[in-house]
């Protein structure tokens, strides 16, 4: 029996190395699993009109056309200068709405209002029939 020298024998260097071809099979597989779901994914959010600087609203918009609803830092909600309830913005609004169908609505909300009061008028105005509603930050100090 005679031995086979180490120089005699073949030399396959292919099963030395790591084989990549599964982990870029699995990249790709992600990489487009990804670029499908991203497609789907959908945001959620509010959409906001700011009125028009000043000097412009009053060459634009008749005062008494416009309805103008404030919410103060302490979640209080008025309508001309006086407090109402929250329960009471749609019915007011469905009245200015009946008497000026295309009048816009003015939330002036405080930067310190809570959001959830703020988000509620707008839906109030909304179920009021109004959908031109927009929203102006108001940095007026004191609560109300």
């Amino acid at each position: 029996m005679r031995l086979a020298r180490h120089s005699e024998v073949e030399d396959d260097d292919d099963d030395h190395g790591i084989d990549l071809a599964p982990m870029l099979d699995f990249v790709l597989n992600l990489l487009i699993f990804f670029i499908i779901t991203a497609i789907f994914v959908k945001e959620v959010g509010l959409t906001l009109s700011s009125p028009p600087p000043n000097n412009q609203a009053k060459q634009n918009n008749d005062d008494s056309s416009t309805m103008y609803i404030a919410v103060h830092a302490n979640g209080d909600v008025s309508i001309d200068q006086r407090l109402i309830d929250q329960a009471a913005i749609r019915a007011n609004v469905e009245r200015f709405h009946g008497e000026k169908p295309e009048g816009p609505v003015i939330i002036v909300a405080n930067t310190k209002a809570p959001t959830g009061i703020v988000v509620g008028v707008m839906d109030q105005v909304r179920q009021g029939g109004v959908m031109n509603v927009s929203v102006a930050p108001s940095n007026a100090g004191g609560t109300r």
